[in-house]
């Protein structure tokens, strides 16, 4: 098993926006091989922002390597220039992560 995750620093006062953009968000995950799940999680907020995190789970590193090149991948970012960018503090931080237990 395999985890991708991005982590994203939400301004405060930002996070229910953040929450409605990836709820209609189409994702195209569900047409990939070796996709498992997906879950966007929320931390508790601190001084300067609130994070947040998409964690997707696939079957195998190559599994999602195959997503990052696919035409569901590109369908899935195309529009991802046009999105409010207010929310965010920073670029996301990609962590990849393989399942050892």
């Amino acid at each position: 098993m395999f985890l991708a995750m991005n982590r994203f620093r939400i301004a405060l006062g930002k996070e229910e926006a953040f929450v409605e953009h990836w709820r209609k968000r189409e994702s195209y995950l569900s047409e990939v091989p070796g996709f498992i799940s997906f879950n966007l999680l929320r931390a508790q907020p601190n001084e300067e922002y609130t994070l947040f995190a998409s964690h997707t789970v696939w079957a195998s590193e190559q599994a999602f390597a195959d997503w990052t090149q696919s035409a569901a991948f590109r369908k899935a970012h195309m529009a991802a220039g046009q999105s409010p960018r207010d929310f965010y503090l920073g670029p996301p931080q990609l962590e990849l992560f393989e399942a050892v237990l």
